[in-house]
């Protein structure tokens, strides 16, 4: 991935509808904006297909913010999830820290008929996506830093773009949350990369894979989301998705130099994600933290690590203590690796 390639003609910001109160958080507004579409015969083509609709993003921010915040979070969700988690902005209030919340091509708020949910067909459309973002967020919030906080796959694609825009353009820190560095002992039951690259341009669509999440199903026990955005009977997974992710993770896997710092977080123990057991609800039950450990050091020169005990797959959904470790170390990360200093 160049900039070039990450970003997509449709990086300014401008032809925005404006904002609106959320329909989905009480507090909140949303603000829809045109997504990058990739050219036809390109690798997310398919994706949308001749005569299907335009690509939309989503930003998502809570009404009460910091009057002069000391740096704005753009956070990008994962699979079969979008943005509704209020911890996060909350602590990030509390902590004089703007929010502003991206609800993905296909994904949440920004799910139109005719979507197949989720689906990329390469990760430079999420990507551009978190280019909008960011460039929103720099012109709301001008002349303070901008991280991006990311999870699971949101946070792999972050990590792709983040490296892209190492030179100009990217964000001034990077937190991942449970990213989806690799598909070892996952959710997905993997392909040789040799039978899915053909299989992913002749049949993009195809099912590999399908099941309920017990995980997303354990959440709803505890928060309130919208079960058609974020569904405990799990979404499909398809070749052309499949094969987009793991050509992003043998990125990963060779190496990348992301220069500016990067928090890495994971739980501190790993389970399988099944219907009943012992523990479930204190473990990642979706990926292999010691997978995230050991790719996380070949992100860039300056990684932290931050191991929650008793946290779940999105930290940020984790029962009161681990949730409160996560943001506090959240926090700090924000204050001591990235500054409250003004950008010039």
């Amino acid at each position: 991935m160049t900039g070039a390639d990450v970003d997509g003609p449709a990086a300014a910001d401008e032809t925005a509808t404006g904002w609106s109160p959320d329909p989905l958080l009480d507090g909140y507004e949303v603000r829809t904006l045109p997504g990058w579409r990739p050219a036809p015969g390109g690798p997310g083509w398919r994706a949308v297909g001749v005569g299907g609709a335009a690509p939309v993003l989503t930003l998502v921010r809570p009404l009460a913010q910091p009057e002069d915040p000391r740096g704005v979070v753009v956070h990008l969700h994962g699979y079969n999830d979008y943005v509704f988690a209020t911890p996060l902005p909350q602590a990030l209030r509390e902590a004089g820290w703007a929010f502003l919340g991206l609800d993905a091509r296909r994904a949440g708020r920004s799910l139109r008929p005719g979507d197949v949910p989720h689906y990329q067909g390469d990760l430079r459309e999420q990507a551009s996506d978190l280019s909008r973002a960011v460039a929103a967020a720099r012109s709301a919030w001008p002349g303070v830093p901008v991280v991006v906080h990311a999870h699971s796959t949101g946070g792999l694609v972050a990590a792709l773009w983040a490296h892209a825009h190492r030179v100009r353009g990217g964000a001034d820190g990077l937190v991942l949350n449970s990213p989806f560095l690799s598909v070892e002992r996952s959710w997905v039951t993997p392909l040789q990369d040799q039978a899915l690259r053909p299989l992913a341009r002749s049949a993009p669509l195809r099912v590999l894979s399908s099941g309920p999440s017990h995980y997303a199903g354990r959440m709803r026990e505890r928060w309130e989301f919208d079960t058609e955005l974020k569904r405990p009977d799990g979404v499909p997974i398809r070749a052309g998705w499949l094969a987009a992710v793991r050509a992003g993770q043998r990125r990963v896997a060779a190496g990348m130099e992301i220069g500016v710092p990067v928090l890495v977080a994971r739980s501190a123990r790993s389970r399988a994600d099944l219907a009943e057991g012992d523990d479930l609800d204190a473990v990642d039950t979706v990926l292999d933290v010691a997978t995230i450990a050991a790719l996380a050091p070949g992100l860039g020169p300056d990684v932290r690590e931050l191991v929650v005990d008793g946290g779940v797959h999105d930290l940020v959904l984790s029962h009161d203590e681990p949730r409160g470790a996560y943001l506090g170390g959240l926090v700090r990360f924000l204050d001591e690796a990235v500054g409250v200093a003004r950008r010039g």
